[in-house]
């Protein structure tokens, strides 16, 4: 008994060892996560006081009456690029179906798609992408390891898409800064090129790298083969453009395309650095800023409330609606095709 207990006592020992080794970082204390919460806090109150300071300058009757202004052809656009975008987004996770091997149907993973990305730019990351995708896919049937590879695929897909033609275009056609910028202009050419180089390199290391598994803090991770790395250039790229094709349909005439594509990706990449949900104020800013010598402030911000309402508000509701069927329908448990690794891992 004494030797099987010492047994026990080293094994544990082991383990213990080799669980301090795997660690990467320490915990934070709670200190640290006090600190954490603190800065959080003071940053999104300093964004809230910006937002009503910015609010009350604003002419707002201005802004209702440019909204009004908008025919009924321009609206249906809108809406109609707005619900290709949600249906091609909606598609993403599809894409991580065919890399896991799990077997769900397209209809459940196109509505957990569409739920989790609606949350995400309305809430942030942590309620969308990651929250309810765990909630929903786990009441499906499906295990945390699939879930996280398919959420992960699928952001990578987005932001994929976004390296690829914000490099086209900042190379192309950059958006114009305002005089009294610290930035130069002429960083822009450099900007894109570094941006197009991922897209490329991810599809040129997709198709030729040697190694195709790879362990990263214990999960083991394949490399997607390069005809799903393709899709997933294409249909991130294709989303996009889709998005700001929605902008285009409600901005005056005289802002080009291309001029439109470049400042949402302007916008979309502070706000990802901002860390504010939905880009509250961030999206405003930037286009306000950048697009000034086009149009007028109220035309600017009648586009944007009217983009926010048939991409943002209108999905919402429909997604929490969504959301709510599919806690009613998977309240029951039931029994699920186990989900297989990607091959050879």
């Amino acid at each position: 008994m004494r030797a099987r207990a010492h047994a026990i006592r080293r094994a544990l020992r082991q383990r213990g060892r080799l669980a301090a080794t795997a660690s990467q970082t320490p915990p934070p204390t709670p200190w640290h996560r006090w600190l954490r919460r603190l800065g959080g806090t003071l940053f999104f109150c300093g964004v809230a006081f910006l937002l009503v300071r910015e609010a009350r300058g604003i002419a707002w009757h201005e802004v209702l009456a440019a909204a009004r202004a908008y025919t009924g052809p321009q609206l249906l656009g809108a809406a109609g690029l707005a619900t290709a975008s949600l249906t091609l987004y909606s598609c993403f996770d599809l894409l991580g179906r065919r890399y896991t091997g799990h077997h769900l149907g397209a209809a459940p993973v196109m509505a957990v798609t569409f739920i989790s990305y609606v949350f995400n730019l309305n809430l942030g990351s942590l309620v969308g992408a990651l929250a309810l995708r765990f909630r929903l896919y786990s009441r499906l049937g499906l295990t945390y390891g699939v879930i996280a590879r398919v959420a992960s695929l699928s952001m990578l897909t987005n932001w994929l898409g976004y390296a690829l033609v914000a490099g086209v275009v900042f190379s192309l056609h950059p958006p114009a800064l305002p005089r009294d910028w610290p930035l130069s202009a002429g960083g822009w050419p450099y900007l894109g090129a570094g941006l197009l180089a991922v897209g490329v390199a991810y599809g040129l290391f997709s198709a030729f790298s040697r190694q195709r598994c790879f362990t990263v803090r214990g999960h083991a991770l394949q490399l997607p083969g390069p005809g799903l790395a393709a899709v997933q250039n294409a249909m991130g790229a294709a989303n996009w453009l889709l998005m700001s094709g929605i902008l285009f349909m409600l901005l005056p005439g005289a802002v080009p395309y291309p001029t439109v594509v470049g400042v949402l990706l302007v916008a979309a990449g502070a706000g990802a650095l901002a860390h504010i949900p939905a880009g509250l104020g961030v999206l405003e800013a930037v286009f306000v800023t950048l697009l000034s010598g086009y149009a007028g402030k109220s035309e600017l911000l009648a586009a944007l409330v009217v983009y926010r309402l048939v991409y943002y508000l209108v999905p919402l509701a429909l997604a929490a609606l969504a959301y709510v069927a599919a806690e009613a329908l998977t309240r029951t448990k039931r029994t699920l095709p186990a989900a297989t690794p990607p091959p050879g891992c």
